[in-house]
């Protein structure tokens, strides 16, 4: 096909029916870019033969080094079916976990996806991830079975054994998306079950239960991959060829005289052909048969490989391609390779990229077929739910279906994320063709200074040159471009019709249109406000559209306008978007709710210039690093340095690699990978190191925390004072209460932000719900000072969602019954949380045991009434602050602490008159910052007089290795204390998959430890998971008889846990209890001095 120009591409663009908005998902070295590559070729953009080599998606030079994609692309493509012509925006995203982040920015901006699966690797785990973002987005997917001939050439498999194979996978893939499905189905149940509960309470009186599921009647026929209805591909991406069962049914219907519906049915599933009646019956497996699929197609298959390729047999293959119907080209038929010869006759007979782009066509929807479901979820932003919208946005939803480019229709567009384009390769600053006049000014030009060197003047008598032809020549000369970075916004547009000049509304991640409610959709906003000079309530600037380019992959086309429905490059953002951003031509629209990302940013690492005076550039390198990638973050520690953090090992690389040779373009150095740890204490063990029993008859040593065990840990701190009294114990908080605390951090948040902003009000203040209507619920103040200025503002942060407490009482449930099941020792403990920790939303809790004194977190759904003048409340902004930063950085070394619960038992202050505190503090400071001190003090004395342990975030590792080379990679995992998860045989590759979990300060450098250890013949991929306690005491020292003789009493015997602490400490400047020389001995000779 031959190229097509931008202009058809921008007509095409007009026809939102025929645009399919679609991106490519799949695991890593799964075939997504070769498969890009043929879509590609079949607009003439780049050769077949160089399909697969030369990877044109891949634009970055460490991509194509790799042989991995980095990030997510975009290219519009133009197929015909029949008379009609469709627009394909197509966009070509990561398999690796590292970059998992820019698969969510492809996904958001998309309709349809194609899932690749290697047919001999199956289903992986970024081939799961894919299929639940696909899924959670709404979007539909197909699927492509790839690399169909490596079950030929390399399993050597038959065609039956095949069929029975790619049925397995096929299963598989089905299953993954029948998890999706039945999860979403019985969240959806509970949801509406609680909701019935609360309306009807007899249920629960009278014993009732509706034992049915909702499952049973959910209906899930469009869900799952069948080839018989057209969504499912198989092919092989590097050869060039790919069917569905309908390409197979247009062949046969001619030669068998069957119809073509009729052969679609069969050709896949449990059918035989019948010579005998010459119909097609089913049972094939049953009686034996070969299936249909087997007989007609994968037979034909086999033995097209098996003639070119295995038997080489040359003299066959222009008899084949003449049966066929393929003109092959001389050049092809004289080729030595014979792989060439068979991708020449593949590519012609069965072409991949016909058979994907039907099926992407036919089975893939349009942008004007978007889902209300889908819709809902992109615009409730903070409520949670489309109902409790306000009536002005509820309205965008008819744009939003339509998808109109109506004048009449507001502009709504979405930039997924921010990516750079090098300035002098954009279409406005590329060389532009000469026309004949400025070619003959040159050639004259050209002409006199050649005629002045062979002259050979010299300087007295020198030739003057035409000075208007020079002037000429000068301003059409080309200008020398800035060779620094622009960034391009990745957008695509939801309604209306973007063109340049218009101006639009940037709405932050925080833009509320509730508070534009009064307005009629259009507020005035400082033109000159930009992301550096907004204020921390302003979330909202304005933009004037300027570029709208048409993205082809490596190349920009400009364009005047495009409609909505489509995929497009928006220059002219850098000042006003950081990551992503709503754009829209009315405030009431929603800002988006934000993406799903799966990879955790985990590795950290400090930088620095070479050269001190390069430090602004560095500052400025990173600031562009960070708008450039989705998942990067940038920390400045109190100590000064910046902190770089990432996804794993392979992301770092290249953002260091951007970092130095893009952004900043200085030298830099960079620090050790620093991986962050937890402190946590647990219940006291009761046995040792060496597996016995601790008792008091095998104790030889009594340790400190011994000793502290007889004063029940309990901690007495006094202020400088003398005037405040604080008596605190630290406790480890069961697992489960844990893990709620951190799975609901936003609720905390919420907690904090609400209720809700009542430390803020007079103690005196009378303060209960009262409810508005089914949306709203708002907390009445009743207050007994004057309130003028701040009433409104007061109002509108103690308005908050019906949904919103909904799910505070959700989690406070589930936190109840967490506290319940862990012992009777928490049965009241859900009333006695007064804060969490650290920054209030972390998994640690202050628990309030204090007999006189009444604060809790879930205090807002109580009438409160504080009529009694307490002198406590005037400082519990200071006691809850004492306790945030214990828990920020604990005694260990400085890290934050996780699953502790510091109870407070006692808390007095003897003086209750203001004035003789102060008298009392002068030489010590505020008294409130006396107490904040005083309670972090005590809480870190708590804490130690605990069991004290390191926590270290772990990855789960999967890998696939050959069983040769099994027991090296079980030794490499043992070097760095990994733990064996499950180990599977894969039978048809005769491979083992390997799950493992792997403390994250280990895995540095694994990737070319066990590819050195295996001889590449393993494989892996390491993915975030949770964090685990290490369960050696960092200050153990031997206690017990056998401690003593398995050990010695030097325990010299090296201490993981101590020494992940000690570097820590280490790192962050801590004291550490390091001896150089222990236990001294004076030197021995081998002989005697005679």
């Amino acid at each position: 096909m031959h190229l097509v120009p931008a202009s058809k591409l921008g007509e095409l663009q007009k026809f939102v029916e025929n645009i399919r908005n679609i991106c490519i998902l799949a695991h890593v070295d799964h075939g997504k870019t070769t498969l890009a590559d043929s879509l590609v070729a079949s607009n003439g953009i780049i050769s077949q033969r160089a399909v697969g080599s030369l990877r044109y998606l891949d634009s970055r030079p460490d991509e194509q080094k790799r042989g991995i994609t980095m990030k997510s692309s975009s290219i519009s493509l133009l197929h015909c079916i029949l008379s009609s012509e469709y627009l394909i925006n197509l966009i070509d995203s990561p398999g690796h976990v590292d970059f998992s982040s820019e698969v969510s920015t492809a996904v958001r901006l998309c309709d349809g996806a194609i899932i690749v699966v290697d047919v001999v690797e199956g289903v992986c785990p970024q081939t799961r991830l894919a299929l639940k973002q696909a899924y959670s987005e709404n979007i539909r997917p197909v699927l492509v079975l790839n690399k169909i001939d490596r079950l030929i050439l390399e399993m050597q498999l038959t065609p039956i054994d095949a069929h029975v194979h790619l049925t397995q996978i096929l299963e598989q893939v089905n299953a993954v998306l029948g998890e999706c499905f039945a999860s979403d189905v019985f969240e959806k149940e509970e949801i509406i079950d609680m909701e019935k509960v609360e309306k009807n309470d007899s249920i629960l009186k009278e014993g009732i239960y509706n034992w049915t599921s909702a499952l049973d009647d959910a209906d899930d026929s469009h869900l799952y991959f069948t080839p018989e209805s057209g969504n499912v591909v198989f092919a092989s991406a590097v050869d060039g060829w790919g069917f569905a069962i309908s390409t197979f049914a247009k062949l046969f219907s001619e030669k068998l005289g069957v119809k073509e519906e009729l052969l679609q049915k069969v050709l896949w599933g449990d059918f035989y052909f019948d010579s005998k009646t010459k119909r097609f019956m089913k049972g094939a497996q049953e009686k034996a048969k070969k299936p249909v699929f087997v007989q007609l197609i994968l037979e034909n298959l086999w033995s097209m490989y098996e003639t070119i390729i295995v038997r080489k047999d040359k003299d066959k293959v222009e008899p084949m391609t003449k049966k066929l119907g393929i003109n092959l080209a001389p050049r092809d038929l004289r080729h030595k390779d014979m792989k060439v010869q068979l991708q020449a006759i593949m590519s012609q007979w069965l072409p991949l990229a016909s058979s994907v782009l039907n099926m992407v066509c036919q089975k893939l929807p349009s942008p004007k077929e978007i889902c209300e479901e889908k819709v809902e979820k992109l615009m409730c932003y903070q409520t949670g739910q489309f109902e409790y919208l306000n009536p002005s946005t509820k309205k965008l939803k008819n744009d939003f279906l339509a998808c109109s480019s109506d004048e009449n229709r507001p502009v709504i567009v979405y930039i997924s994320k921010m990516f750079p384009f090098d300035r002098k390769h954009l279409p406005e600053n590329k060389p532009k063709p000469l026309t004949p006049e400025e070619l003959a000014r040159r050639k004259e030009i050209a002409r006199q200074r050649h005629a002045a060197r062979q002259n050979q003047v010299d300087e007295s008598n020198p030739i003057v040159l035409d000075s208007a032809l020079l002037d000429a020549a000068l301003t059409e000369a080309e200008l020398e471009i800035e060779e620094d970075d622009i960034f391009i916004g990745f957008a695509r547009i939801f309604s209306g019709t973007l063109k340049k000049g218009c101006k639009l509304y940037v709405l932050g991640p925080k833009h509320d249109p509730r508070a534009f409610e009064s307005s009629d959709g259009k507020v005035d906003i400082d033109k000159n406000l930009t992301l550096s000079t907004l204020s921390s309530n302003q979330h909202i600037t304005t933009f004037e559209v300027s570029k709208l380019y048409l993205l082809m992959g490596r190349e920009l086309e400009e364009l005047e306008e495009i409609p909505a429905g489509n995929i497009l490059g928006i220059g002219g953002l850098d000042d006003h978007v950081l990551k992503s951003a709503t754009l829209s031509s009315t405030v009431f629209c929603p800002s988006f709710t934000e993406m799903q990302v799966y990879a955790v940013p985990i590795v950290r690492v400090a930088v620095e210039t070479q050269h001190p005076s390069d430090m602004p550039k560095l500052v400025k390198g990173l600031k562009l690093l960070n708008q450039a990638d989705a998942c990067v973050q940038i920390l400045v520690q109190e100590t000064g340095e910046h902190v770089l953090l990432t996804a794993g090992e392979v992301h770092l690389e290249r953002c260091l690699e951007d970092l130095s040779t893009r952004y900043a373009k200085v030298p830099i150095t960079v620090s050790e990978p620093i991986v962050p740890f937890r402190e946590t204490i647990v219940e006291t063990p009761k046995i040792d190191m060496v597996n016995e029993e601790i008792d008091d008859q095998n104790v030889v040593k009594q340790t400190n925390s011994d000793e502290k065990q007889t004063k029940k840990n309990t901690i007495v701190m006094y202020t400088s004072n003398k005037q405040c009294i604080i008596k605190i114990k630290a406790i480890p908080l069961p697992q489960e209460v844990t893990l709620v605390l951190e799975k609901n951090a936003d609720i905390l948040k919420l907690l904090n932000s609400q209720a809700f902003s009542t430390s803020k009000l007079n103690s005196q203040t009378q303060m209960k719900l009262v409810p508005l209507d089914d949306d709203f619920i708002k907390l009445d103040i009743t207050p007994d000072v004057d309130i003028k200025d701040n009433k409104h503002d007061i109002e509108s942060k103690l308005e908050i969602t019906n949904l919103s407490l909904k799910a505070i009482e959700s989690f406070k449930s589930e936190l109840d019954a967490a506290f319940k099941s862990s012992g009777t020792e928490w049965n009241n403990a859900i009333e006695e949380i007064w804060s969490a920790g650290p920054r209030k939303c972390g998994p640690n809790l202050l628990l309030n045991r204090i007999k006189d004194f009444r604060k809790s977190l879930f205090d807002y759904d109580l009438e409160i009434i504080d009529c009694v003048k307490d002198s406590r409340n005037d400082y519990t902004s200071s006691f809850v602050n004492g306790f945030q930063l214990a828990t920020l950085a604990g005694p260990l070394c400085d890290e934050p602490m996780m699953g502790v619960a510091f109870v407070i038992k006692q808390w007095t202050i003897l003086k209750a008159d203001q004035d003789e505190i102060g008298i009392a503090s002068q030489p010590y400071g505020p008294f409130s910052g006396q107490i904040m001190s005083t309670v972090k003090e005590g809480c870190r004395k708590a804490f130690q007089a605990q069991p004290q342990r390191i926590m270290a975030a772990m990855y789960t590792c999967n890998i696939n290795v050959k069983p040769q080379v099994l027991g090296s990679t079980y030794t490499v995992l043992r070097r760095r204390h990994g733990k064996l998860l499950s180990e599977e045989v894969d039978r048809l590759s005769s491979s083992f998959k390997v799950v493992a979990h792997l403390p994250v300060v280990e895995s540095f450098r694994l990737t070319d430890e066990l590819r050195k250890q295996t001889s590449g013949l393993a494989s892996l991929q390491l993915v975030f998971s949770h964090w685990e306690t290490i369960e050696i005491d960092p200050f153990w020292t031997p206690s017990t008889e056998m401690e003593y003789v398995h050990f010695g009493e030097k325990a010299d015997s090296a201490n993981r846990a101590k020494r992940y602490m000690d570097a820590v400490r280490r790192r962050k400047g801590l004291h550490v209890d390091d001896k150089i020389v222990e236990f001294a001995e004076k030197q021995r000779t081998l002989s005697k001095n005679k």
